[in-house]
């Protein structure tokens, strides 16, 4: 008897082992401070989490926060990344001053043509590990939007038009640079614009036509004065920790769609969206789109390389920071 009982019990043991040795998919918390309704969400963060749930099934698994369900203050997303109240969240370097000092050279006023400049520069810079400031991050994705306009309900047709204008900006290069052409900067994030404007306290914003639209300015401004004042850098951060708490398994699933597979899906999706808002404003009559002068193009330029002056002052290391980004430019300008 006690022998029949062993046998059926290493039986028992044999059938059920690959259900016990199968284990639960690692989750991971994905915040966004923002609406799932926005274009970054809906073009580029949506689908990454949908690709890593479909190629992780059993092994990694993205639960999914939008609308602000973990924290909606922009400037605080990076540190809701390292203090576990996320595990991967949505964060604009830009909006939290000192965290991400190499950042700067992505901001920096005139250096992109377009969003895939941008896009694949950074994420080539990043992959090299050429930025420093992200090593409690693991990347996984690097993006840089379409240059900023100013946009206002202010006429602001010229520079002539900034003097003494408050203007929202993104980041500490732009302020720089709208100081530097007369204009009174404040640093504020975008869901704040809207109501800011609306109400008088700022004039205008440096947008480009994503937010413009996501966030409703556009119903607060007329004005759409098209001179190049930067990009934005966009990062998709994880916690490095969590991420070398991963298994293999997992790790090489996000490895997969991280990096130039994650630019790709950015390049194309939300280039598209810009490229269609762009026409819905050339075609909207109650907006005034001015493009600079050539005497304002010169002045902005000036303006521009003051701002680049004074941050490689900053430190030793930035000219070769700018030197390697102004390489990258020449390479995807190339087509390589």
């Amino acid at each position: 008897m006690q022998g029949n009982f062993r046998t059926i019990v290493v039986m028992l043991a044999v059938l059920l082992a690959p259900f016990a040795a199968k284990a639960d998919p690692q989750k991971l918390k994905l915040a966004m401070f923002s609406a799932d309704t926005e274009m970054t969400w809906v073009a580029a963060i949506k689908p990454w989490a949908d690709a890593v749930n479909k190629a992780g099934a059993g092994i990694v698994a993205i639960d999914e926060y939008p609308n602000g369900a973990l924290g909606r203050a922009l400037p605080q997303q990076a540190q809701m990344v390292l203090d576990g109240v996320a595990d991967i969240a949505f964060v604009i370097p830009g909006v939290t001053p000192g965290r991400f000092p190499d950042n700067e050279v992505m901001d920096l006023p005139g250096l992109f043509r377009n969003i895939r400049e941008a896009t694949l520069v950074y994420t080539r810079l990043m992959d090299r590990h050429v930025i420093r400031g992200f090593d409690d991050y693991y990347v996984l994705g690097a993006m840089g939007t379409t240059p900023f306009e100013i946009d206002s309900r202010a006429k602001i047709t010229s520079l002539a038009d900034l003097k003494s204008k408050k203007i929202r900006v993104t980041n500490a290069s732009q302020a720089q640079t709208l100081k530097t052409l007369g204009a009174v900067p404040v640093l504020m994030p975008v869901p704040e614009v809207p109501e800011a404007i609306g109400r008088g306290t700022i004039d205008g914003a440096t947008e480009f036509p994503g937010p413009l639209y996501d966030f409703g300015i556009d119903r607060v401004t007329k004005y759409d004065y098209r001179i190049n004042v930067g990009v934005s850098s966009l990062t998709l951060l994880m916690n490095r920790k969590v991420f070398d708490g991963l298994t293999p398994q997992a790790q090489a699933i996000l490895r997969q769609y991280s990096g130039q597979w994650y630019a790709n899906v950015f390049i194309t999706g939300y280039g598209k969206y810009v490229d269609d808002l762009w026409a819905k404003m050339k075609a909207d009559p109650s907006r005034v789109i001015v493009s600079p002068t050539k005497a304002d193009q010169a002045a902005m330029e000036a303006a521009s390389k003051a701002t680049i002056d004074e941050w490689i002052k900053k430190d030793l290391h930035n000219s070769d920071l700018l030197k390697a980004v102004q390489a990258e430019i020449v390479k995807v300008r190339g087509g390589s």
